[in-house]
């Protein structure tokens, strides 16, 4: 497949009155064409922001994008204008956010929502995006649609203003669909329908997807390739079925360890990752993951891993940033000279 968007050292900061936060610290990642990409980690990881700065919508102050490329389909995103970056947004990338209620304005109709975007972009007249709105709506499961064009988002449920922002986000037929934690707020059974709706328009239009969510089961099903994110670093990256089978960086090891698993029946017990999610106020001097990692070196409190392949791994693509081979916990080819383990 070919390459449709390729980030490399993005950095994004926000400089607050209580210090800077390094929300993005120089994370590179390729996603091809028809590529569903989950982005997993705890609140804070990075996950949503990183996405917000490729869409531009990183709040001007306290954010900047400090560093970094996102070229898509040959142009960098970030040194496009805010003009031309409009023109990008809804035609080419969409999104999805995690609430449609504030996503949606109120005091408008669900209907001239939808048609300006097929206005701007596609350059309709208003009875032709009209159509092809109630075409969209029907499309997401919305019955009656032509009927429902004139309500209000208050007069939707939850589930079925998740399916009018699918349509938006769908309705000029983007490459690509950033889909923001889009079930969070949903109970299970309308979250599996949500998920079932948006991988079979996957398979529809052929659009790429990045999915983010901290929901690790959701991912599974949804997923090609997943990346696990921690601090706003990539740890670990690679084919859904391979980090699941075989996770080789403790902090997915410790994700997937408190999870249960029907493949596995029953009589393993749940574990849970001790410590928390580290302050982003501090800039990163080694493994971020340190604090809570049960397989930490003297080194690792130094030394910032890269991204690399995993040794012995089932596939090329299985990439961590980790100095320990977890399944030996012994250090990995070309680490530094070890010092020793480090206390807790």
């Amino acid at each position: 497949m070919a390459v449709l968007m390729e980030v490399k050292n993005l950095v994004t900061r926000f400089y607050t009155q209580e210090g800077t936060v390094y929300a993005v610290n120089d994370i590179s990642y390729v996603l091809e064409e028809g590529e569903t990409l989950g982005v997993v980690g705890e609140s804070g990881s990075g996950k949503s922001v990183h996405s917000l700065s490729i869409m531009g919508l990183i709040p001007s102050p306290p954010g900047k994008v400090e560093n970094g490329e996102v070229i898509f389909r040959g142009r960098d995103l970030l040194k496009l204008s805010s003009e031309e970056m409009r023109l990008v947004r809804g035609a080419e990338i969409a999104m999805i956010f995690q609430d449609p209620m504030t996503s949606l304005n109120p005091v408008l109709t669900i209907g001239s929502q939808i048609t300006e975007a097929l206005k701007l972009h596609m350059g309709m007249s208003n009875s032709e995006a009209r159509k092809r709105t109630a075409e969209l709506l029907t499309l997401v499961g919305i019955p009656d649609a032509e009927s429902r064009l004139d309500h209000y988002p208050h007069q939707f449920s939850g589930g079925m203003r998740q399916r009018v922002m699918i349509a938006m986000g769908l309705s000029c037929n983007p490459k690509l669909l950033i889909a923001d934690e889009p079930t969070t707020a949903l109970d299970v059974t309308i979250q599996a329908q949500i998920i079932d709706l948006i991988k079979r328009l996957r398979d529809e239009f052929g659009m790429a997807i990045i999915w983010i969510s901290h929901d690790l089961g959701v991912v599974a099903g949804v997923a090609d390739t997943i990346q696990v994110m921690y601090a706003g670093i990539i740890v670990e990256r690679g084919l859904v079925d391979v980090v699941f089978s075989d996770p080789r960086h403790p902090y997915t090891l410790g994700l997937l360890s408190s999870l249960p698993r029907l493949d596995e029946g029953g009589g393993r017990r749940l574990t849970s990752i001790e410590g928390a999610p580290p302050d982003m106020r501090n800039p990163i001097t080694g493994c971020p993951f340190v604090p809570r990692c049960p397989y930490r070196r003297d080194l690792c409190v130094d030394h910032v891993p890269p991204l690399e392949p995993v040794p012995d791994a089932k596939a090329e693509s299985h990439t961590m940033a980790c100095w320990v081979d977890v399944r030996n916990n012994e250090l990995r080819p070309g680490a530094p000279k070890p010092q020793g383990v480090a206390s807790a």
